[in-house]
């Protein structure tokens, strides 16, 4: 990181101010806001990292401004470069990138909702998390806003894209969907049959999470990171928890962080066999649904047997984790995991040779290579779009640095492209369970975490089973938390499914939707 710290200080000496870093992989510049969208496009197009997080911070207390933080991925030296700007409460704007960087697109307008900063030149500025009944003036996220008092909402139109032409006609749907899902608006523009344009509406379930956390101590905050989205808690609070023992300078013990692997892998087991399970019950291919939520049932067998607790919450601990979950369990665990591998590869051998099934799914919601690269998708839809990007190999952590795994790559981003992603996923999240198992040393599973310096920062960064996951946290007075900034795979793969859908005919939505399978809770914090 001090190389590429060189070139860009060489390159842009009198706009950047300010360079710190922050362990082996993270580099935070300060810079000139005026030249932003000149260093973004470099950054992003010239040395070819893309735009991974982007958000404010009110930094009055510390120097009587807003701050905003444009993080890019350098994924060939595993690191994460930060550009900072500073936003003055007479100007509150700053130069749009999104134009640029379509990425930008959605975090502009978020940090425009929760703290009033306008980014000038974008071109659909619209609001993203509220829905119209919500005051002017009002900024969740700067520090003087008083959760306490209430706030007295309006009444405003909602407006959306218009697509116009003879025979265009407009299908809304949702936001209550019928099951047990959580609320989305998708409002679509359809000719014929063939959709031209999907906009998805979300933010209905919006619960203020980064909100509620401020102030809050740092121990509190791990739990509420668990609660961020129901089927990805490990890999959520894991974030956290990497982030803090950054701050900390904790080194956490090495049976710890083979145990952290299993449950991580065991986290994606459980929930690519759900995605599977609901990607066959859409086509109406009932035997593949029975057959992968059985297995996702001696999943959750699993998941029981070592915590009694499904979602795997109360796992990790800042420094390791709460206790030895694997202890005396290795022998039950390699069998039932051999147990699913068998049944599963029998399974998507049936799968892949019913012609009905592959008919459903080949050519169907296709994301090119190109847009998922510009919106940055993750996860297994970017890996099924010839994304070769896996947050485990280009930024390893915990034992998965000693423990060897292959990344699927395909290339024609359909759903058929989705399903094999994550058809060998599973076979491979079996084998890393039962690699670690084996190799897992003996001794402690958790170091003592001391006190925390207030107004330190760091990234935690994991491969949620949805995609790269990434979580900054900056420490507060008395052990608190000052700001968390949360960015799920969800928040880069809405917009890319709202592409993939175009040209394909409504009924098909539900199943390109679940190969997706992305969350509105981890999306609508």
């Amino acid at each position: 990181m001090r190389a590429l710290n060189k070139k860009l200080v060489e390159l842009f000496p009198k706009d950047i101010y300010n360079s710190i870093f922050n362990g082996s992989n993270e580099l935070y510049l300060e810079v000139n806001s005026r030249e932003i969208l000149k260093i973004c496009t470099y950054v992003d197009t010239e040395l070819g990292c893309p735009l991974v997080s982007m958000f404010a911070n009110d930094e009055r207390q510390l120097h009587h401004k807003f701050a905003v933080y444009y993080v890019f991925a350098d994924k060939n030296r595993s690191g994460l470069l930060t550009l900072k700007t500073m936003v003055s409460e007479e100007e509150m704007t700053i130069q749009s990138i999104c134009n640029e960087i379509p990425a930008a697109a959605l975090y502009e307008r978020e940090i425009k909702d929760l703290f009033g900063i306008i980014p000038k030149g974008h071109p659909a500025l619209k609001e993203l998390i509220f829905h119209g009944n919500w005051p002017e003036g009002k900024y969740p996220l700067r520090k003087d806003f008083d959760t306490r008092k209430k706030v007295h909402m309006i009444n405003k139109k909602k407006e959306f894209v218009e697509v116009k032409g003879e025979g265009v006609y407009e299908i809304p749907v949702g936001p209550v969907h019928a099951g047990i899902i959580e609320p989305g608006h998708f409002r679509f523009s359809v000719a014929g049959e063939p959709i031209l344009h999907l906009e998805a509406q979300l933010h209905y379930v919006h619960k203020g999470i980064e909100k509620m956390c401020e102030g809050e101590s740092i121990e509190k905050c791990l739990y509420i990171s668990e609660r961020i989205s129901g089927d990805e808690s490990f890999t959520n609070s894991l974030a956290y928890c990497q982030a803090v023992e950054k701050i900390v300078g904790v080194n956490v013990p090495t049976r710890a962080k083979y145990i952290r692997v299993v449950f991580a892998e065991l986290e994606r087991l459980t929930s690519h066999l759900g995605d599977l399970g609901g990607i066959c019950l859409d086509v109406a291919y009932g035997f593949g649904a029975f057959q992968f939520r059985a297995m996702r049932a001696w999943a959750y067998l699993i998941a029981d047997e070592l915590c009694g607790m499904r979602f795997l919450r109360s796992v990790n601990r800042l420094g390791g984790v709460r206790k030895d979950f694997i202890v005396g369990k290795e022998k039950s665990l390699i069998e039932q995991l051999n147990k699913i591998r068998t049944e599963l590869k029998d399974t998507a051998g049936i799968l892949k040779a019913h012609s009905l099934f592959i008919d459903r799914v080949e050519n169907t919601g296709v994301l090119s290579a190109g847009i998922a690269a510009d919106l940055n998708a993750v996860g297994p839809p970017g890996r099924a779009s010839g994304r070769h990007y896996d947050v485990r190999k280009s930024y390893p952590y915990e034992a998965y640095t000693d423990l060897d795994f292959d990344i699927s790559e395909h290339n024609n981003g359909d759903v058929n492209c989705r399903v094999n992603v994550k058809i060998e996923e599973c076979f491979e999240s079996i084998d890393l369970i039962i690699n670690a198992i084996e190799a897992m040393p003996e001794g402690k599973v958790r170091e003592k975490t001391d006190s925390v310096e207030p107004h330190r920062f760091a990234f935690g960064i994991t491969e949620a089973p949805r995609g790269e996951n990434i979580h900054w946290v900056m420490t507060g007075e008395d052990n608190t938390v000052f700001r968390y900034k949360i960015r799920t795979p969800s928040f880069c793969n809405w917009p890319a499914l709202c592409h993939a859908v175009k040209g394909n005919i409504v009924p098909d939505f539900p199943l390109i939707n679940k190969s997706f399978n992305l969350s509105y809770a981890g999306n609508d914090l």
